[in-house]
């Protein structure tokens, strides 16, 4: 175990996932420093001040590069740091480097953008626009294709397990409300299957699960906060 203490600005949630299932793989020391997404807790000053896209994960390490303090927004970034940092979960040569950078890139810019846009048109949208939900269905699917036929050729993602099945398997989590079947999709189910096994996974997703709720059990002020004028007021108005 490390000698210092992260703190990890968290909600258990895909994104949050990430982090805390790496840091149990890594067996890093951390403190959890809760940001309830559903009250509000992202737009605070403190916490904006190192997450100013007020979003979570963050960390603040007091044990950074040169032994100085840093602090990170960005799941993306944070896998990466703390990969380097450990030499572990991203090969060391270049090839083998940008094998997993390239799909940790791809989960940042499509799979978790593209599927909170069919979660949120499918599930949380306060009005069922079939032209949205079609849109978002069949990106979803096309991504998971993407996923599955990588997997035809490989155990992982990008060959051994690495941080770019780290970022991606959260997502996947969802792939009932995301409209999918994982029979459709043989060798994500596998891979899905086997990293859902990994000890370190479970204790990741352990992390604060009782506090996830199901989006039909948000009050109106959550769903204002999360989706609506609250969060345009409060991300414009600080």
């Amino acid at each position: 175990m490390g000698s210092h203490m992260i703190d990890l600005y968290y909600w258990p949630t895909p994104n949050g996932w990430k982090i805390t299932i790496l840091f149990e793989e890594l067996g890093l020391e951390y403190k959890i420093v809760p940001v309830n997404i559903l009250n509000g807790d992202q737009f605070e000053p403190d916490f904006l001040k190192i997450a100013p896209n007020n979003k979570m994960p963050a960390i603040i390490d007091s044990n950074g590069p040169n032994g100085e303090s840093i602090s990170i927004f960005e799941s993306g970034a944070i896998l990466l740091h703390y990969a380097e940092q450990e030499d572990k979960f991203i090969p060391s040569d270049k090839r083998g480097r940008m094998e997993v950078l390239q799909w940790l890139f791809f989960q940042m810019a499509h799979v978790g953008p593209m599927l909170g846009q069919n979660h949120h048109f499918r599930v949380y949208a306060p009005e069922k626009i079939q032209y949205a939900i079609d849109r978002y269905t069949k990106e979803a699917s096309r991504i998971y294709g993407v996923i599955d036929k990588c997997l035809s050729k490989q155990e992982f993602i990008a060959g051994d397990y690495s941080i770019a099945d780290m970022a991606i398997y959260p997502w996947i989590r969802g792939y009932e409300r995301q409209g999918q079947d994982l029979e459709t999709f043989p060798n994500l189910k596998r891979w899905y299957l086997e990293i859902e096994k990994r000890p370190g996974v479970q204790r990741g997703l352990d992390v604060l699960k009782d506090l996830r709720k199901n989006p039909g059990d948000f009050t109106e002020d959550q769903r204002s906060i999360m989706f609506g004028d609250k969060q345009f007021e409060r991300g414009i108005n600080r």
